[in-house]
């Protein structure tokens, strides 16, 4: 076992030396040491070190960021010294690795509890490739991924399948089993990755610990939730476009501002811990690690002409929810000009994003449901959910009025946080239903997290209210498979027969289209 007292500017040089390519991990690793460690080529391991599988996410036409974690005892830490560790990876152009086109070694550092991202440039656009990773004897399990098409080149079709919500203390994972299945070119995931809270009893699986509040707390959640042989899986098969909501920290918490009566000078270090541990699981770019509780994580991916993915994050600069949280009728505050879900800059960036696209379909990733729902049956009283953009009118009304006025090509919203699915018809005003329609909202049912039964009588009662509504369902889990083409975009909602059952079957519950240049859904 050979261990070696490094500093950074020796590591550098000696790995130019040897013409290894300096993935982000092992940048990402440096910028953040705190002290030095040796560096160890461990070869033995108190368990398997890629206990939490293999992840690709956030592809480019040239780009895509390879993810792993070393963890042979990964709910209690990680099992791993606090050494620098050597990890090779190479990616190829077919599955058994024969046409290896890179190939490098990152470290895994436990300031990054021994994560590694890998920004590998100078790939093909618009091509599968395979990647794997190996430290010591260990040779971690193969994953796919896929680059973006090149910027303005013409494609034909595009499939993609987005999910969020996956408490695992509700249910199995049965629907990323099928989701690996799928014929598709990305995933991306809305939020509610993870949920902070404890061990609830009678649940089909438990949290290990109480509600989780510490770095070494969340990084053993994000790993619990790695486990699930399903949920690898779909990473193993595809690459990820990810954003979190707000279990990733605290639920509804906004900006600063917690749930529960905290401090905020406590609630900025439980942001922090929450943050970095969501870097170190997820394959992100460097340029998203977190500074202390701060965290870039808006950005746009492009998929040659056909669609651009406008990637929000609707939790981290958003003003606090109007009328003291929860379900009620509008106070004034909700239609606060100041008020915010994006920040100015991240609004700001979205629109001039829009206005600039070239693409045939604009796709806004974000989390809260956009379009207004009154959930209050009677005629003469309202009732809004104002954790959503209906605590923020105002800009709700500055979005869909850009889009009324600038008409970027064919807006679709897609959606989570709401464990239920829907489909709304974008308007710029929600109270005249023959006004315009701007563009069209897909809202996906969790993988496993619950709705409330006794809510699903009383929503559906209210859709008469809501004429802009066109589908509603609460009953069931799942993900969302949309199928992209020049001329039409159908989206499929996918769901399993029960998420107590590992062997549930998977199957369509209704499907939706929106055809080029005419915004609004119909039915398939």
């Amino acid at each position: 076992m050979n261990m070696q007292l490094i500093n950074r500017n020796f590591l550098a040089t000696h790995c130019k030396r040897r013409n290894f390519l300096l993935g982000a991990g092992l940048i990402t690793g440096l910028v953040v040491a705190s002290q030095w460690h040796p560096v160890m080529a461990q070869t033995t391991f108190s368990g398997y070190p890629f206990s939490l599988g293999v992840a690709s996410g956030d592809p480019l036409p040239d780009s895509v960021v390879l993810w792993t974690r070393l963890a042979p005892d990964p709910v209690n830490g990680g099992g791993m010294s606090r050494v620098n560790v050597p990890v090779q990876w190479q990616i190829a152009r077919d599955e058994n690795m024969t046409q290896v086109v890179q190939k490098g070694t990152v470290l895994a550092t436990p300031e990054l509890a021994h994560s590694v991202h890998v920004d590998v440039r100078g790939l093909e656009p618009d091509r599968w490739y395979w990647y794997q990773f190996k430290v010591g004897n260990e040779v971690s399990p193969k994953g796919r991924t896929r680059t973006a098409a090149a910027p303005h080149s013409s494609i034909q079709k595009f499939n993609f399948a987005f999910a969020s919500c996956q408490d695992w203390q509700n249910g199995f994972y049965t629907a990323y089993k099928h989701m690996a299945d799928e014929d598709l070119d990305l995933v991306v995931h809305l939020g509610d990755y993870i949920y902070e809270y404890g061990p609830r009893s009678g649940a089909p699986r438990q949290h290990i610990g109480p509600e989780i509040v510490t770095l070494s707390d969340y990084r053993n959640r994000y790993a619990l939730y790695r486990t699930d042989v399903n949920l690898q899986a779909a990473h193993a098969n595809f690459p990820w476009i990810f954003t979190w909501d707000d279990h990733e920290v605290d639920n509804n918490y906004a900006n600063f501002i917690p749930e529960d009566n905290q401090s905020r000078q406590a609630f900025e270090g439980r942001r922090a811990n929450a943050y970095q541990a969501y870097y170190e699981h997820m394959p992100l770019r460097l340029s998203s690690l977190p500074k202390q509780s701060s965290m870039l994580l808006y950005r746009r991916l492009t998929f040659g002409d056909l669609a651009e993915f406008n990637v929000l994050d609707t939790r981290q600069y958003r003003t606090d929810q109007p009328c003291n949280d929860g379900l009620k009728p509008r106070c004034d505050a909700a239609l606060d000009s100041k008020a915010t879900m994006t920040g100015a800059r991240q609004e700001g960036w979205l629109l001039r994003g829009l206005d600039q696209s070239k693409a045939r379909w604009n796709v806004i990733a974000q989390q809260t449901m956009l379009g207004q729902f009154d959930f209050d049956a009677r005629p003469d009283s309202q009732v809004f959910n104002v954790d959503q953009w209906d605590g923020y009118v105002a800009a709700r009304n500055r979005l869909l009025s850009f889009l009324a006025q600038r008409k970027p090509s064919n807006p679709v919203v897609i959606t989570g946080d709401i464990h239920s699915s829907w489909v709304h018809d974008l308007k710029t005003d929600f109270n005249n239903p023959l006004s315009a329609t701007v563009g069209t909202e897909f809202v996906g049912t969790s993988i496993t997290s619950n709705f409330p039964t006794n809510s699903i009588a009383p929503v559906k009662a209210a859709l008469s209210n809501n004429p802009h509504t066109k589908f509603f369902d609460a009953a069931y889990r799942g993900y969302v498979r949309c199928q992209l083409t020049r001329e039409r975009w159908q989206t499929d909602y996918r769901v399993v027969s029960s998420i107590l059952e590992e062997n549930a079957s998977i199957s369509t519950l209704a499907s939706f289209v929106v055809e080029n240049g005419q915004p609004g859904a119909k039915t398939a």
